[in-house]
This record gives C-alpha cells, structure tokens and sequence, in this order.
C-alpha cells in the first residue's frame, strides 16, 4: 500500500484498522488447489515422467495451444512417481502423462503410432486405436485437493 511517497507495511494498516475498530483485511486465499497425481507402475528407473494437465478438450492429450495447461516433468528414478499441480482453479480437468525414457521430449513410436514408451491418462482411462477422448479422462477440481492414480502403461 502506497502512502504519500512511501510504502507503508500492510502489517501497519492492520494494526491500524484493529485499533480504530475496523475488521482486519481479510487474507488473500489462493487462486486454486492442487492435484496431486501418484504415478505407478513405471517400468524402468531412467529418463522422466511428463505429464500436463489441461481444461481445454481441444488441448488434450498434448495440452498444445492451452495457456491454461500445466506441465511437469520429474525423475523417473523408481517404479512410481509424484506430482503435484499448484493452484490449479475449479472446473474439469484431464491429465496426460509420458513415461520419456529417452529424456527426449516426446512419444518414441514404432511403425510410426504405436508408442515405444509408457503413457498413462487421468481417471486410468483407457486407449482404444489412439488417446481416450477428454471426457473419459476428465475430473472435477473444486476448492478442496484433488488427488489421481495413473498407471503407467506400455504397448511394447
């Protein structure tokens, strides 16, 4: 808070408020929640685990063209994994995950579709000739945490 042509401590104008009366100013609560997305299954302790989180059905699974989406990557140094999503804001929600055994940045495919490396959707939704379509993978966020299990799977 700006006062004349100094800054006076927001502290300040509590104790202020309190003094002459008034309610103190209510805390800032977060823009969202987290979703907390436990990984198993992972086959082999190399390379990362990438996974993005999107409200956009058009954006899922990659999550491209969403400046909503979130993308995370950890280490895929054991047979599971975590993540954690901040601040994510109440509506629906799908996850895509890749197992980047490679640490490439992308899905290594054999004759050109079907996936060498692991990959996994929120809600274990399965895939069926390509990606489940976002409703099958899709979750509501509200303002409590959220946590998913998504089991890494692998076509070769």
């Amino acid at each position: 808070m700006r006062h004349g042509s100094r800054t006076v401590p927001a502290l300040t104008v509590a104790a202020c408020a309190l003094a002459l009366g008034g309610a103190a100013p209510a805390p800032v609560k977060p823009a969202g929640t987290d979703v907390t997305v436990s990984v198993v299954d992972i086959r082999a302790a190399k390379g990362s685990v990438r996974a993005c989180l999107t409200p956009d059905p058009k954006a899922f699974p990659k999550c491209d063209g969403d400046d909503r989406a979130q993308e995370l990557a950890v280490s895929a140094d054991g047979k599971s994994a975590k993540l954690v999503f901040r601040n994510v804001r109440p509506g629906t929600y799908a996850i895509s995950l890749l197992h980047d055994e490679n640490d490439n940045g992308k899905i290594d495919t054999a004759l050109g579709m079907m996936p060498k490396e692991g990959y996994g959707f929120s809600r274990d939704a399965k895939v069926s000739m390509g990606p489940p379509k976002f409703h099958k993978a899709a979750f509501e966020v509200g303002e409590k945490p959220v946590s998913q299990t998504i089991r890494v799977r692998y076509f070769l």
